[in-house]
C-alpha cells in the first residue's frame, strides 16, 4: 500500500515537472498580407515569460506552466490579440494573425513624399515623430514644438534673443532659413516670422512630425536646402475625441490646451485652442529677463466635407495672437527709470486660411489641390528703435498622381507669392515683393522587390532672380531582411531676404535692404547616404535597430551680414560654405524598456572658419520604461561640444539632463517633468550682459539660458 502511494506521488511530481516545462513556438503574421512581422511582443499574461519575434516572425517561449494560459501578442500598428491555450498541447507551433489597426496606422502614413509606398521601403529618408512620442514631448513642453525638434539627432534649436527667447531651427548646421517648415504640406511659416515660428506652434493637435534631412527641393521648392519639417494635424475619426490639458511650470508659466474632433456622416470637424501665460523670470539675478513675459492665444478650426468615399474637402482657419516682452525687469514690471530703460517687445498676429481638395479617382490615380492665404503682422519694439511690418503670402498647388505596382508618378505645379511692407519708413524701407512659379515631376520606380529608384526634376522661375533647375535622385536597396541602404542628392536654392539669424540678433536695426539687381541667390548641392541594420540579440530577448547617416552640403553665395561703419550690409560670401558630417542612431528594446542613443558630428566651414555657434559633436541618450496605457518613465542626457563664438573665442562643452514620468488612469494622465535638473545654463560660464545697464550688449547664446524647470499637469481624454 505504501509502495503504491509513493509511486503515485512520484508520478504526480514528475508530471508536474514536465508540465512546468512546456514550450511554444509562436509565428506572427499580417492578416492582410500574410507576411511575417518582425519585433512583435509575445508573452504569457500575468507572468514575465515572453519573447520578441525574429525576422521570420517566430518567437520561442519556454518554461510555460501547465493548465490554461493566455498568450498576448502585440505590435505597433496592429490590433493586440489574446488567445487562451491549454498546456500541455500536442502541436507546439501556434500561428497568430494580427489585423491592421487603422487608428494606429494613421501614425505611420507619410504625407511628405506624396507616395503610397511603405515608409520602410521608400528611397527618401524620413524621420517620424509619432503620436506616442509627441504625447511625451507635449508633457515636457505644451506651449510649442521646440522641445520635440531639439531632441532629434542632428537638429539644433538656436536661440536668437537673450530677452525674448526666440529660436530658429538648424538642420545639419545650416541656418534656419534653409529649412522649410510646413503644416499639412502648406508653407505657412518663415520670412518675417523668423525665430517666432517655432515658438508659436503648440503640439497638442499634431498627429505626427515628419523630418526630411538634405535637399528636398523637387517637391517643395528651393528653400528646402537643409531639409523640411512637415507638421501633420489630426483628422476627425468616427468616434468623438476631446483632449483637455493644463500645465504649470516652476518658472511661473501656465498653459491650457483643448482639442476636439468628430465626424458626422459627410462632415467632420476639428477644433484646437491654446492659451499660454508666462511671467518674466530673471534666472541669473542680473536684473534682465532670461524667460520673457508672454501672453499668447491660438485657435485653429478645420471643417471637412466628404461628398463620397473618394473625395475630401478641407477648410482650415489658423489664428494666433502673442505679446512677448523681455529686458530689464524694472521696465517689464512697469517701473522704468534712466538707469532701467531697456526692453525688447514682440507683438505679433497671424491669420491664415487653408483650402485643400483630395480626389482618389481610382486605385491608380489621384488629384490634389491646395491653396492658402496668410497674413502676419509683427511689431518689434526697443527703447530707441522699432521695426514694424506686415507680410502677406499666398500658396497655390495642384498635383496629379499615377500609381502602379512598379511605377509611381507625381506631376505638379505651384505659385508662391510673398509681399513684405515695412510700416515705418523714416530711415530705411526694406519692403519687397516676390513671386515664384514652379513645375515638378517625380518618379518612383521599383526595379525589383529590393531596389527602388526615386528621381525628380523641378523648374522654378522667380521674378527677381530668374530660373532655377533642380534635379534630385534617391536609391533604396534592401540587401536582406536585416540590412538596407539609401543614397541620394539634389540641388537647391534660396531667394535672399534680410530675415536671417544674424539680422534677428541685431533686431534688424541699421540692417540695409538687399538689392536684387546686384545680388545672387544662394544655391546648393547636397548628398546623403545611410545604412540601416536591425536584428534580435541575446537569444531574441533584445531587438536592435541601427542607422548610420552621412551627409554633405555645399552652399554657394551664402549671405553674410557685415558691419560697414554705422550700418550692416548683406554680401555674398566669396567662398562656399561646406557642411559635412554623420549621424548615428541606435535603439535597443527589452520588454518594456527602450534605449535610444545618438551621436552627430557636424563640421561646418564658412570663410575658412568653423561656423559660429555650431557644436561639432553632439551626443544624446534616452532610456524609457513604457507600459501601454499605464506608465511612461524616461531619463535623458545630452552633450554639446565646444563651439566658437562670433569673435572666434571658444566656449566650454556642457551636459543637460532630464527626467519625466507619465501615469495614465483610463482617460486621465498625470505627468511631472524635471527639465535640465542639473541646472546647466550659460550664466554658469560667463555673464550674459555687457554694460552699460541702460543700453546693454548681449553676448552670443550657445547654451541654455533658463536653467532647471519643473513642470506638471494633467491630460484628460474624453
Amino acid at each position: 500500500m505504501i509502495k503504491n502511494i509513493l509511486i503515485t506521488l512520484f508520478l504526480g511530481l514528475f508530471s508536474h515537472t514536465i508540465l512546468a516545462q512546456n514550450t511554444l513556438q509562436v509565428k506572427v503574421i499580417s492578416k492582410e498580407f500574410k507576411e511575417p512581422i518582425f519585433g512583435a511582443n509575445v508573452f504569457i499574461k500575468g507572468t514575465n515569460i515572453g519573447s520578441t519575434t525574429d525576422f521570420d516572425g517566430l518567437a520561442n517561449i519556454k518554461n510555460i506552466k501547465g493548465g490554461l494560459q493566455t498568450i498576448v501578442v502585440s505590435y505597433i500598428g496592429f490590433e493586440t490579440v489574446s488567445k487562451k491555450i491549454s498546456f500541455p498541447r500536442t502541436n507546439n507551433l501556434l500561428v497568430i494573425e494580427l489585423h491592421e489597426n487603422k487608428e494606429s496606422l494613421d501614425a505611420i502614413v507619410i504625407q511628405s513624399t506624396r507616395s503610397k509606398r511603405s515608409i520602410a521601403k521608400i528611397p527618401t529618408r524620413i524621420e517620424v515623430v509619432g503620436a506616442e512620442e509627441l504625447g511625451e514631448k507635449t508633457a515636457m513642453n505644451s506651449a510649442n514644438i521646440a522641445m520635440v525638434l531639439r531632441e532629434s539627432t542632428g537638429i539644433q534649436m538656436q536661440q536668437t534673443s537673450a530677452n525674448s527667447a526666440n529660436q530658429s531651427i538648424r538642420i545639419q548646421g545650416l541656418d534656419g532659413r534653409f529649412t522649410q517648415l510646413l503644416k499639412d504640406g502648406f508653407p505657412l511659416f518663415g520670412g518675417f516670422s523668423s525665430g517666432l515660428s517655432i515658438m508659436q506652434i503648440p503640439p497638442l493637435d499634431l498627429q505626427q512630425i515628419e523630418i526630411i534631412k538634405g535637399s528636398s527641393s523637387t517637391l517643395y521648392g528651393g528653400g528646402a536646402i537643409a531639409g523640411l519639417v512637415n507638421l501633420v494635424s489630426k483628422k476627425p475619426k468616427d468616434q468623438q475625441e476631446l483632449n483637455i490639458m493644463f500645465d504649470y511650470t516652476s518658472r511661473n508659466g501656465k498653459t491650457a490646451n483643448a482639442f476636439y474632433s468628430n465626424k458626422f456622416n459627410k462632415f467632420g470637424l476639428t477644433l484646437y485652442t491654446s492659451a499660454n501665460f508666462q511671467n518674466i523670470v530673471d534666472v541669473n539675478n542680473d536684473h534682465f529677463s532670461d524667460i520673457p513675459k508672454v501672453k499668447s492665444f491660438s485657435i485653429h478650426p478645420s471643417l471637412f466635407y466628404y461628398p463620397n468615399e473618394n473625395e475630401t474637402w478641407r477648410l482650415s482657419l489658423n489664428s494666433s495672437i502673442e505679446n512677448r516682452i523681455g529686458g530689464d525687469v524694472s521696465v517689464i514690471n512697469g517701473k522704468p527709470s534712466v538707469a532701467h530703460r531697456f526692453f525688447e517687445e514682440n507683438k505679433s498676429e497671424r491669420y491664415a486660411t487653408q483650402l485643400s481638395y483630395n480626389n482618389n479617382i481610382s486605385e491608380n490615380k489621384s488629384f490634389r489641390f491646395k491653396n492658402s492665404l496668410s497674413y502676419f503682422k509683427r511689431h518689434l519694439l526697443l527703447p530707441d528703435f522699432q521695426f514694424l511690418g506686415t507680410q502677406f503670402a499666398t500658396f497655390t498647388e495642384a498635383t496629379y498622381n499615377l500609381y502602379s505596382e512598379k511605377l509611381d508618378w507625381v506631376f505638379g505645379g505651384n505659385i508662391i507669392s510673398e509681399n513684405f511692407k515695412e510700416e515705418d519708413k523714416a530711415i530705411l524701407d526694406r519692403s519687397y515683393s516676390k513671386f515664384t512659379v514652379g513645375g515638378f515631376a517625380q518618379n518612383t520606380w521599383k526595379f525589383t522587390d529590393n531596389i527602388t529608384l526615386e528621381s525628380g526634376l523641378r523648374t522654378d522661375y522667380n521674378n527677381n532672380y530668374g530660373t532655377f533647375i533642380l534635379p534630385r535622385t534617391s536609391l533604396f536597396i534592401e540587401f536582406n531582411d536585416a540590412v538596407s541602404s539609401r543614397i541620394g542628392g539634389g540641388l537647391g536654392y534660396k531667394i535672399p531676404t534680410i530675415f536671417t539669424e544674424a539680422a534677428e540678433l541685431r533686431s534688424y536695426e541699421n540692417v540695409l535692404p538687399i538689392n536684387a539687381n546686384n545680388f545672387k541667390a544662394e544655391t546648393s548641392i547636397g548628398f546623403n547616404a545611410d545604412i540601416n541594420y536591425k536584428t534580435n540579440i541575446f537569444n531574441d530577448y533584445v531587438s536592435l535597430s541601427f542607422n548610420q547617416l552621412f551627409f554633405y552640403t555645399k552652399l554657394e553665395n551664402s549671405l553674410i551680414l557685415k558691419q560697414k561703419e554705422a550700418v550692416y550690409e548683406f554680401v555674398n560670401a566669396n567662398k562656399p560654405l561646406n557642411s559635412v558630417g554623420f549621424e548615428t542612431n541606435l535603439k535597443l528594446k527589452y520588454k518594456d524598456f527602450v534605449l535610444f542613443t545618438n551621436y552627430a558630428f557636424n563640421d561646418v566651414i564658412m570663410e575658412n572658419h568653423q561656423k559660429a555657434l555650431t557644436p561639432k559633436h553632439s551626443f544624446g541618450g534616452v532610456l524609457m520604461y513604457e507600459v501601454h496605457d499605464a506608465w511612461r518613465i524616461g531619463y535623458e542626457a545630452y552633450y554639446k561640444s565646444a563651439q566658437f563664438r562670433n569673435d572666434n573665442t571658444k566656449t566650454p562643452n556642457y551636459w543637460t539632463m532630464g527626467f519625466m514620468a507619465i501615469k495614465t488612469f483610463k482617460n486621465i494622465s498625470l505627468y511631472a517633468n524635471f527639465e535640465n535638473f542639473t541646472d546647466t545654463k550659460q550664466q554658469n560660464y560667463q555673464s550674459m550682459i555687457l554694460p552699460p545697464h541702460n543700453n546693454p550688449t548681449f553676448t552670443d547664446i550657445w547654451a541654455p539660458t533658463d536653467g532647471f524647470i519643473f513642470n506638471t499637469g494633467i491630460l484628460i481624454k474624453l
